[in-house]
């Protein structure tokens, strides 16, 4: 008797928000894995999961949450990351196919990319299905380009870089992940000449979607804030 085939582990960008800029390949791929792993917050929500419901029907699939903390530290972080794999790794070894749904890209700053480090390490495949940006979106959002003929793009993390040195480069600035850090980010636009070409997009595509452009000092915000900073 041959050995079971083993399942396959897909990571599938499902956007910054708006369910119609899922691609095409995105929904192809969550319709045929029978096992759909959604990150899950502390709160219980499942955001990534959410948008990807209202792009088709996953009632007859088997949801595995992921549980993360957002915390900073690496180590449980780390923990995280491994206990998911595990998880997961149960339904590969059974024959089915997992994908998990990922919020914007999975290139940039993606959980699942680091799920599917593991996940391979294990001697499983996987395999990567791009998605919208969040920058990308915000920028559309705005009505503006992110860049211009021979011109850089750079993107920081805002709670993970020296700011004041990423403002003094040549070209647009992207500013991901700025909700919680926000306070100093405006600090540090401000201490730049930046704050009057800089906008801020808040739940891009979301309901309970922000836009603040020109950024302004005492400008609030959630989680899920992107910033471009224009020359």
């Amino acid at each position: 008797m041959e050995p079971m085939k083993q399942g396959i582990f897909y990571c599938v960008g499902v956007g910054p928000g708006d369910p119609e800029l899922m691609t095409l390949k995105a929904v192809r791929v969550l319709e045929g894995c029978p096992v759909i792993a959604a990150p899950r917050t502390k709160s219980g929500e499942m955001l990534a999961l959410e948008i990807a419901k209202q792009a088709m029907n996953l009632e007859d699939k088997l949801v595995l949450p992921i549980d993360f903390s957002m915390t900073r530290d690496e180590d449980r972080r780390q923990e995280e990351y491994e206990a998911g794999a595990r998880a997961i790794a149960g339904q590969l070894e059974d024959g089915r196919d997992v994908a998990m749904v990922n919020l914007g890209d999975v290139t940039i700053y993606a959980t699942c990319t680091r799920m599917a480090e593991i996940v391979k390490k294990m001697g499983f495949s996987a395999v990567m299905i791009p998605g919208v940006p969040s920058f990308c979106a915000v920028a559309a959002r705005l009505g503006e380009s992110l860049t211009v003929e021979g011109e850089p793009l750079h993107i920081f993390p805002a709670g993970a870089s020296d700011l004041d040195r990423a403002l003094e480069l040549e070209g647009t600035k992207v500013l991901m992940k700025s909700g919680r850090q926000l306070p100093g980010v405006i600090e540090a636009l401000d201490r730049a000449g930046a704050l009057g070409h800089s906008a801020l997009v808040e739940n891009c595509g979301l309901p309970g979607e922000q836009v603040a452009a020109p950024l302004k000092k005492g400008t609030e915000s959630g989680y899920f804030a992107t910033i471009v900073v224009k020359e």
